[in-house]
């Protein structure tokens, strides 16, 4: 029997009744032996997530303020959780100790750590599993950089034994022992560290949407689920805003070939969304697109000079510019006498009229200027590579919107198409692509 390494999101374990949801998927399977929990996240819109409440704690003792109200509410939170769903469990001892710690300026990664390490113990004690803290596996070198394959060789000696065991999400230590995170929602990548440290045939990743969807549901009504989508699709996606998995959570298993499930836990008979390795994608999408997302923030230098194609180091000596004032691009779209860069706005605060200056002494150009208010669309599919015309319909699906496209670029690997618009035009430009690759290709 293979198998599977289950993590669960906060909105899964943000109460006792998400509790047993989560019990009831993992008994159902035997093969679900090792658990990643996150911390207890919403249990309604106005409700505050353990992490958020810890991480007050921590600025509240950085001021050498009392935490005791808001400690006590963290605490409330858990015992409740305890009560409710009857466990035989204490905590006093880890809650003094992590007070006194807080109270003594732990580090802010320390702080945020706790709500998944308390968890934990709670659904390891109700499932009856063993308890396992990352802290001992899960290893970042003293500056913070995360190190995988020492990781992967400590978590396969601390588990050898252990048939099944909860291992708390979001947190290591470094070799100094002190608590490291990862960025928020790192979670997800604990769970995929997990899998590949036990060789698991799948990765689910439980959370309270039934997989990812071809269009942000706040834009678009009711955008279909995505069945299965590549490693490779998944990571242009999530860069550009899906956030339904962290973006460092395929790494682990990407190069093993371990597939990620998304599941719902409040409906875990929904086949979810199937994240595949590249070349094992035989499954293909119903439409030419796999996934439609975007951003808001960017910024473009518009620069025009006349032969700028023949002027050796042309480009060279603008990027130049942009490095010397930590500004990184996203893309680079040109003609013969023109060319754009496209950055997030927020790199060229203050350094607008210092950036252009530089620039114009560096390649003297006929024109340039910065224009604001850019977001960005990615229209991502394998699908695309072999059809053709998916610029073509994509121009005519917004110029029916009276859309402006300000720009369009496309990778070399065919997987995905640029759009920039302006910011007014995003949720639109959003809906009509959609309109043009769904419903369109629903009623043929």
């Amino acid at each position: 029997m293979g198998v599977r390494v289950v993590k669960f999101g906060g909105s899964s374990l943000a109460d006792a009744q998400q509790f047993v949801k989560v019990a009831n998927i993992i008994r159902a399977d035997e093969s679900r032996r090792y658990v990643v929990p996150s911390a207890p996240g919403k249990r309604f819109n106005d409700d505050i997530k353990v992490t958020d409440m810890l991480y007050s704690c921590h600025d509240l003792a950085s001021d050498n303020k009392d935490i005791s109200e808001v400690f006590d509410k963290i605490v409330e939170r858990y015992n409740g959780i305890i009560k409710d769903l009857g466990v035989d469990l204490s905590l006093d001892a880890e809650y003094a100790e992590i007070k006194e710690k807080l109270i003594n300026h732990a580090s802010r990664d320390f702080a945020a750590s706790r709500g998944e390490y308390l968890n934990g113990k709670i659904l390891a004690a109700y499932l009856g599993y063993e308890f396992v803290d990352p802290a001992e596996m899960i290893i970042f070198d003293n500056n913070g950089v995360f190190l995988l394959d020492e990781t992967v060789q400590a978590m396969r000696k601390r588990l050898e034994n252990i048939d099944r065991a909860v291992i708390p999400g979001f947190y290591g230590a470094m070799q100094n022992g002190k608590i490291k995170t990862f960025s928020r929602g790192g979670s997800d990548v604990t769970g995929s560290i997990v899998a590949r440290s036990v060789n698991a045939e799948i990765y689910e990743n439980w959370t309270d949407v039934s997989g990812f969807l071809i269009a942000d549901p706040r834009i678009v009504d009711n955008p279909k689920v995505i069945k299965v989508i590549t490693y490779k699709e998944l990571r242009e996606l999530s860069y550009m805003g899906a956030t339904v998995l962290h973006e460092d959570a395929i790494f682990p298993v990407r190069t093993v070939g371990i597939p990620i499930n998304i599941k719902n836990t409040n409906d875990p008979d929904a086949s979810g969304t199937m994240i595949v390795s590249d070349d094992s994608s035989e499954e293909a999408s119903k439409y030419i697109i796999t996934g439609i997302a975007g951003k808001k923030g960017f910024a473009s230098i518009n620069i025009e000079k006349a032969m700028m194609n023949s002027e050796l180091g042309f480009g060279r000596k603008v990027l130049e510019v942009l490095e010397d004032n930590g500004i990184s691009f996203e893309h680079m779209p040109s003609g013969i006498d023109t060319m754009s860069i496209v950055f997030n706005a927020s790199l060229i605060d203050g350094k607008e009229e210092a950036v252009i200056s530089q620039i114009r002494k560096r390649v003297n150009p006929d024109h340039i200027e910065v224009e604001h208010n850019i977001a960005l669309l990615a229209v991502v599919g394998r699908g695309m590579r072999k059809t053709r015309g998916i610029a073509a319909r994509i121009f005519a699906a917004l110029s029916h919107a009276r859309i402006n496209v300000k720009m369009i670029d496309q990778g070399s690997s065919e997987l995905n198409v640029i759009i920039g618009v302006g910011e007014q035009d995003f949720e639109e430009a959003t809906r009509k692509i959609y309109e043009m690759f769904v419903f369109s290709e629903e009623e043929e």
